[in-house]
């Protein structure tokens, strides 16, 4: 359709495990399961009410030989998936799967920019009820970031394919986050990736009502949460985890109770380490470091607010400095 030409519209995650799967998201952000019935293979749908939000499968066999594992991967819609792979591969980038139709509803490829972050094509063969990014709808997804080897090479390449344009930045002592735009819309970020990642990649974001709930949830669960939560601009929250066969995946999502912020000397923080789109801001010597300690008194939630340290200015808010 044109309207999701160069948009995300779907995703599917890919794993050892689809029973373990079929358990875990739905506990984490409250999703049905649909199994699809497939001559060949099981293949089964994420929900959201009446519509689909994204797909679930098993890692082809023999795929782990090769390296491959449990991972999210987020298709890009166009108009012709033959033609935009095609033009992948002029630009230096790779065809893992050629254009394929899937069964009689839709056509797919699965590819990778010259910076080796993989991603997919596809154009819908039938029409589809689906429901596509939005913030601030538990369920749904928020954001797409990019952990790229070089920012601007990878705007460039993806600007050429498929028309994405600068938007907004966030510049910091040692890097910018840039947010890209597809026709009128913000709709994701790409930042050089810290070295502690050790290859480039897609990150999405799905929204959570509460971000400490679904920290508990994802624990519960039997993910891990490896970043997070940071506070990142309007006021929301973020993690980053593992679901329990380890495929990355991240969560935004407000805080129920107002944070205490604690401003402590340490060294500035390297903006690309953040995610989200900065989220907070370290001014000369501080960093803000955020707790949250409710207590019950007199029947009634109240938040614990420890008395400042000599020497070290404190202050009770649930603003923070940030880009």
């Amino acid at each position: 359709m044109a309207d999701d030409h160069g948009r995300f519209v779907w995703y599917e995650l890919i794993t050892t495990n689809i029973e373990c799967a079929k358990n875990f998201y739905p506990r984490v952000l409250g999703w049905g399961t649909q199994a699809v019935s497939m001559p060949s293979m099981a293949y089964c749908l994420f929900t959201l009410g009446e519509s689909s939000v994204s797909g679930l499968m098993s890692l082809p066999a023999g795929a782990d030989k090769i390296g491959a594992k449990p991972r999210w991967i987020g298709y890009v819609g166009v108009d012709d998936v033959d033609a935009t792979a095609a033009l992948i591969n002029q630009l230096g980038g790779a065809v893992h799967v050629p254009p394929t139709n899937f069964y009689n509803f839709s056509r797919f490829a699965v590819v990778a920019d010259p910076q080796t972050a993989s991603f997919g094509l596809i154009s819908w063969l039938t029409p589809v009820q689906l429901l596509q990014a939005a913030p601030n709808i538990p369920g749904r997804v928020a954001w797409h970031e990019l952990l790229a080897a070089d920012r601007e090479k990878a705007l460039a390449f993806y600007g050429s394919l498929f028309g994405w344009q600068k938007a907004e930045a966030r510049v910091g002592p040692r890097g910018t986050y840039q947010f890209f735009s597809a026709g009128e819309q913000t709709i994701g970020g790409i930042v050089t990736k810290p070295r502690t990642v050790s290859m480039p990649s897609w990150v999405y974001y799905f929204n959570v009502g509460d971000i400490d709930a679904a920290v508990k949830r994802v624990k519960i669960g039997g993910g891990q949460v490896v970043e997070g939560p940071i506070e990142v601009p309007g006021g929301s929250w973020i993690i980053q985890c593992l679901d329990p066969q380890g495929a990355l995946f991240a969560l935004v999502g407000k805080r129920r109770y107002k944070a205490i912020v604690r401003l402590t000397p340490v060294a500035p923080r390297d903006p690309s380490d953040f995610r989200f789109g900065l989220p907070k801001r370290a001014r000369g010597m501080y960093s803000t470091r955020a707790t949250v300690s409710p207590v019950r008194r007199r029947g009634r939630l109240q938040i614990d607010r420890p008395a400042p340290r000599r020497g070290i200015r404190s202050r009770s808010s649930s603003r923070t400095d940030r880009y």
